[in-house]
């Protein structure tokens, strides 16, 4: 919809931006201004003005700088057109249809909001009556405030078919039904209230607006808790519980918390924890995963801690892979066993709670943890699974920058879990002798003698495995140079000892800032005649440890990774080879238990990576 500039002023001008920011801040009058604490950070000296002529705020302290819709938007968490209805509303004003059928649409939908908001003042009236004495007991025993019951609507619906269709009877029954208030079993019985003597609570959108209900049964019976169906209104898998109150709470919080139901919302709110939201009764849905993050970067997901909400959390992990960007992810705190929120915070207090929510695991920890215990790893065969399951999350992955730092991620705890090795323990000849060039530590300890290590790491390319390598990789790079840009920052770290292939290296990583890179023909244009461009001709024509051309998603994958591999084998080389040298130098230093123990892990770390780069140098298949 496209508001033209008269009208968003004429709204400005209606509106009282003191008024409007007094509502959630405490204002001040100075002069012809207002003050306030800034709501956009923390301070404790008022450094936020309000000016209601000119129609704009400014905070001094962060630059927080709007109007009337600006506010609605940074601190309400509302979208632009949501803001500007809501202000219109209060200003007495219509915003402009764009066409009749929107038009009625939007009576339609209006219609829908009366009536549920007539619905809503019946179950909150029931609650306080006499047939609401049970559902009253029920939140005095789960410790629910009369002040957290008021603010989050709760009401009771009487256990009768006809109460509230009896009560809404001046709406009629189509509108009753499309809301979800009745069900319609067919057309020639009559239709009945959805829900009957259930504790009651009113589902909002982002402005506040009751627009669907949950009821939870109070005595013995099935479904536990039910939700009013899909509706023009009511989207379930693109609404979160508690979204109205949430949205502005983490913009303070600076932070948005994710549990499994309503009564985990409120116990988390009654606790001073009020930036909490929740699905309604699905798993969480990528439309609610996308609302998440237009409020934090990294929701935290706080699910109970038994299996069915372990398997929740993991739903949710699998379904965010392919949504993932720079920045945006999720973590995952989880609750003790058999406990939810409400029984951490009644048996240990908030902060156990806090506790919780500030150990949360990244999404990538949460994955590797889940599928490292997925199945037994005892087998060749079973570790190649866990390597394949892995690659399988990676693939999900749709941003390429982020799905190659899971691969790395991935790879190096699937290095660490099984290549690397305990300490050489050597045993001591009989009689008790020392082996030539053996020594004592200052316990008494007989000690092998120490591998020499140079002063500092050798330059990539002095063996001829690494030469053999580091040649496999330029040549994939000039195949697919779309790659460099990817692993740049690891390539132009690297110390090539061949003068020929560092300046190879050099120029294909300055061509790679331009567009025309994305093609071998660009790339060899820009490396120019000469020396370069003769080695780079060379390695193209050769048959052997380049990747083959993708043609294929799954081809383009697999040059990635096996990329990232082969650079990363190809850059730890020098840093093992600096951290033995250190090692070695404090072990001789100042020999002991750990100093000795240091070194030989270290080394053993090298003796891996060796063994590896000699795997990649000489298999045609992996480079």
């Amino acid at each position: 919809m496209s508001l033209s500039p008269a009208f968003l002023d004429e709204l400005r001008a209606r509106t009282s931006l003191s008024t409007l920011i007094g509502r959630t801040v405490k204002v001040q009058k100075a002069g012809r201004e207002y003050k306030a604490c800034c709501p956009f950070h923390n301070e404790k000296t008022p450094s936020f003005t309000i000016n209601d002529e000119k129609g704009f705020y400014h905070c001094f302290g962060c630059g927080a700088h709007g109007d009337a819709i600006r506010w609605m938007t940074d601190q309400r968490g509302l979208p632009f057109m949501e803001a500007v209805k809501e202000l219109a509303q209060a200003a007495g004003m219509d915003v402009p249809a764009p066409d009749p059928r929107a038009a009625k649409r939007a009576e339609q939908a209006k219609g829908l909001h009366d009536v549920m908001a007539a619905a809503q003042a019946f179950f909150e009236e029931q609650l306080g009556g006499i047939e609401g004495a049970e559902a009253r007991a029920y939140l005095q025993k789960r410790g629910i405030s009369a002040a957290m019951a008021k603010a989050f609507g709760f009401g009771f619906s009487p256990d009768g078919r006809g109460r509230l269709k009896a009560a809404l009877k001046d709406f009629g029954e189509p509108l009753l039904i499309e809301a979800g208030l009745l069900i319609d079993p067919d057309g020639e019985r009559d239709s009945y209230d959805r829900f009957r003597g259930r504790l009651m609570l009113p589902i909002r959108d982002i402005r506040g607006r009751v627009i669907a209900f949950g009821g939870r049964i109070l005595g013995a019976g099935e479904p536990k808790y039910l939700n009013s169906p899909d509706t023009p209104l009511f989207d379930k898998g693109r609404t979160l519980y508690n979204i109205d109150r949430a949205s502005p709470a983490s913009r303070q919080a600076g932070r948005i918390i994710v549990v499994e139901g309503y009564m985990d919302v409120i116990a988390l709110a009654q606790a001073g924890f009020g930036e909490a939201a929740a699905p309604l009764g699905t798993a969480l849905t990528e439309h609610q995963i996308e609302r998440l993050w237009k409020m934090a970067d990294v929701p935290i997901l706080c699910f109970d801690g038994d299996a069915a909400g372990q398997k929740a959390a993991i739903r949710a992990a699998t379904r965010a892979l392919p949504l993932l960007r720079p920045g945006m992810s999720l973590a995952f705190a989880t609750l003790p066993g058999g406990q939810d929120p409400d029984d951490l915070i009644r048996a240990q207090g908030p902060q156990a709670m806090e506790s919780v929510l500030g150990a949360a695991e990244p999404l990538v920890e949460r994955l590797w943890k889940f599928e490292q215990a997925a199945a037994p790893l005892d087998t060749p065969e079973q570790r190649a699974a866990l390597k394949q399951r892995l690659s399988g999350i990676t693939d999900a992955i749709g941003h390429p920058d982020v799905r190659a730092h899971y691969v790395h991620a991935f790879r190096e705890r699937y290095d660490a879990l099984f290549f690397a090795r305990q300490a050489f323990q050597p045993r001591h000849q009989r009689g008790g002798g020392a082996r030539s060039g053996w020594q004592r530590d200052r316990k008494g300890n007989w000690k092998p003698p120490l591998p020499p290590a140079g002063s500092e790491a050798r330059a990539i390319g002095a063996s001829g495995m690494e030469q053999r390598l580091l040649r496999a990789i330029l040549a994939s790079l000039l195949r697919h140079p779309e790659q460099i840009a990817l692993h740049r920052e690891t390539l132009s770290g690297l110390r090539i000892a061949d003068g020929a292939l560092a300046e190879l290296m050099k120029a294909m990583i300055a061509a790679s800032f331009g567009k025309e890179t994305v093609e071998t023909g660009g790339l060899l244009t820009i490396l120019g005649q000469g020396e370069v461009y003769n080695m780079a001709k060379g390695m193209l024509r050769a048959d052997t440890f380049t990747f083959t051309p993708h043609r294929s998603k799954a081809d383009s994958d697999r040059v990635q990774r096996d990329l990232d591999e082969a650079i990363r084998v190809m850059a730890q080389g020098p840093e093992l080879e600096a951290a033995l040298a250190e090692a070695t130098r404090r072990a001789r230093d100042d020999l002991n238990e750990d100093s000795f123990a240091e070194q030989q892990r270290v080394r053993e770390l090298k003796l891996d990576h060796d063994r590896r780069l000699a795997e990649l140098a000489q298999s045609e298949d992996s480079i």
